[in-house]
């Protein structure tokens, strides 16, 4: 009898032992000045993020410390990508990121895998936009696929802020949807989205592949035509009017979707408190309209849901950039 309650005593005091330890795990709050890096200088796309998200989470209090943006452009983002895996184990340093966590390693451009890294939560889906200056005769997106289909190196095409990166896999989408070969691409790389779109609305190229955000003060103005988007259903607003490539009978949804990330090494805890506050923060009317300001599609997910979508997308652009003639990484 005294066994049985020595065992019981020792059974409670181990679960009691155990509910305290993992009660303080959950208890984990971020200690010091908290980083959020984007890989792009000020005013761009990821650095606007960065920025949302550190208003919405200091305006609601939803992360007791200070909260920095940290701009690392440069690299492709190879370089924001190693600072932040530089900090393995440290859960104050997220990275905004987006396919380049994968399409780096792909092309050679960088050793450095999604095994890196903690992946905490993806936010949204930047949907790529077709479009070209008003004056062109090309005038529609089956316009374009005849181009590209009877020659593909006569149309060329511009896109930030690297080979390999989202947009420039957009185009290799499309050139492959249509039965043609990705590498007769004709690619223009720029620093930027909008000094792409400068170029195209100065005749100097044709074809640009943006994020739909980028496009509408210039829709407004009537110096750009959208020829399509590779979204699953039109945009409102002034991008209501463009079409989608499925409804032009080509198979093409394509986006850029962008995620928080932290140093490999974090405790699940860790994560659990990151995911909460993202959460949080994607709940909020600021952030909701955010996204519509900008064209993103909500596509916030954690956990298992976030990882298996990583690797698919890891997957997906290993084939495109190989057909793309890109692909390094065995």
């Amino acid at each position: 009898m005294n066994t049985r309650r020595n065992l019981l005593v020792a059974l409670g005091a181990s679960a009691l032992a155990a509910a305290s330890a993992a009660a303080g795990a959950q208890a984990w709050t971020p200690q010091k000045n908290v980083e959020i890096v984007a890989a792009s200088a000020p005013g761009g796309s990821n650095d606007n993020t960065a920025r949302t998200l550190e208003r919405i989470l200091a305006a609601n209090k939803l992360v007791p410390a200070t909260i920095t943006v940290v701009n690392k452009p440069g690299g492709g983002a190879t370089i924001a990508n190693t600072y932040v895996s530089q900090r393995a184990g440290d859960p104050h340093y997220l990275l905004i990121a987006g396919t380049g966590i994968a399409s780096n390693h792909i092309i050679g451009a960088s050793p450095l895998t999604v095994a890196d890294f903690t992946p905490i939560a993806s936010l949204m889906n930047d949907y790529a936009l077709f479009a070209v200056n008003a004056n062109s005769s090309i005038k529609t997106g089956k316009d374009l696929a005849d181009r590209l289909k009877s020659d593909p190196r006569s149309v060329i095409v511009g896109f930030a802020n690297a080979f390999g990166s989202t947009r420039h896999i957009a185009a290799g989408l499309l050139i492959k949807a249509l039965g043609g070969n990705p590498r007769e691409l004709k690619p223009v790389v720029f620093k930027g989205s909008a000094e792409a779109i400068t170029a195209m609305l100065g005749a100097h190229l044709e074809l640009v592949v943006i994020g739909a955000g980028n496009a509408v003060v210039h829709v407004g103005t009537g110096r750009m035509h959208v020829l399509a988007i590779a979204a699953p259903q039109r945009l409102g607003g002034p991008l209501a009017g463009a079409p989608t490539w499925k409804e032009q009978g080509i198979d093409l949804v394509h986006g850029s979707v962008r995620g928080i990330y932290g140093p490999k090494g974090l405790t699940p805890a860790q994560v659990a408190y990151w995911e909460h506050a993202l959460r949080k923060v994607s709940e909020t009317p600021e952030w909701k309209a955010v996204l519509e300001k900008n064209y993103w599609a909500d596509d916030f997910a954690t956990g298992a849901k976030f990882r298996k979508e990583i690797e698919q997308d890891y997957a997906a652009t290993k084939v495109v950039l190989t057909d793309l003639g890109l692909a390094k990484s065995p």
